[in-house]
């Protein structure tokens, strides 16, 4: 009965031992990141800064343009005017502020003046002039010294002056760039929201300009599988082609999360993101937003 109890025992040890290997061998799954997508990183209506009519639009959709380019301008013909006004003026104000001929002027009179003083005072005490002569003398020097200060007072006012018009200036040198609308960084013109000769106010959409350069992948992971998913992990990304499930880059690409949501959403799920660069072909982007895309953490 022993030996039977034993055979039984060892049997069903044998038939366990393939199933626990079995379990051990499968491979230990990692979090799938779903519903991924390209988006845009920077995307905006750029708009003016200034009220009138737009007298220049210098681009046209599907054109790229570089970051600072002047893409439309506003009527700028009396900014162009104060902007002169406020040149010769801030000028003006320059050449008084250097001007030192009165201070010398007023050095040179002091110092004949003082020499006058002491000669009226060799006189005085060879009786050869009367006492007021002397005192008339040493006045006129007292108020030759007072035209030095009166001088250096008038060429501190002339700088301060000078600063002024140069903030004048300033300011109609940024109302003039106040009606270029310019790009905030190197861009897609998507579409245009304005046509030339249009009057605008300040914020008036004038167009969208979208970053192609660089770009972003978002998709989403299981809030309980993604515990150990954080910012700056690795990951691979494959970007495919609208309406096909072939992937538009041989190689996947290598990149990091940039972010992880710490908001649970109601599927219980996180928001990642990835950024990754554009590039052309045949000067055409090879990545637009809205393409399905896949990112695999390794």
């Amino acid at each position: 009965m022993m030996r039977f109890t034993l055979s039984v025992l060892y049997l069903a040890i044998a038939a366990a031992i393939p199933a626990f290997a079995q379990q051990a061998a499968v491979p230990k799954q990692t979090p799938v990141v779903e519903n991924c997508v390209v988006q845009y990183i920077n995307k905006v209506d750029v708009p003016a800064r200034a009220e009138g009519s737009l007298t220049e639009m210098r681009v046209d959709e599907g054109v790229t343009v570089a970051k600072d380019y002047v893409l439309a301008v506003i009527d700028d013909t009396a900014a162009k005017i104060n902007l002169a006004l406020k040149q010769a003026e801030e000028k003006e104000a320059v050449l008084n502020a250097t001007n030192e001929v009165n201070l010398n002027d007023a050095k040179n009179s002091e110092q004949l003046a003082k020499a006058e003083a002491e000669a009226y005072e060799e006189l005085r005490r060879e009786r050869a002039i009367p006492y007021w002569e002397l005192e008339k003398k040493k006045l006129e020097a007292d108020r030759a010294l007072l035209r030095i200060d009166l001088a250096e007072m008038n060429k501190s006012i002339a700088e301060v002056q000078a600063f002024g018009k140069r903030q004048e200036l300033a300011l109609a040198e940024y109302e003039l760039k106040r009606r270029q609308i310019v790009a905030p960084w190197d861009g897609f013109i998507e579409s245009r929201r304005a046509q030339l000769g249009e009057w605008v106010q300040p914020g008036t959409p004038i167009l969208t300009l979208i970053q192609m350069d660089k770009l972003r992948v978002e998709g989403d992971i299981d809030a309980l599988e993604s515990r150990r998913i954080v910012k700056g992990t690795k990951v691979e990304v494959k970007v495919f082609d609208i309406g096909t499930s072939s992937s538009s880059e041989q190689k996947p690409i290598k990149g990091i999360l940039g972010y992880v949501s710490m908001e649970i959403d109601l599927n219980g799920r996180h928001r990642v993101w990835v950024e990754i660069d554009n590039v052309k072909d045949d000067g055409v982007w090879r990545y637009k937003p809205g393409m399905m895309a896949e990112i695999k953490i390794p």
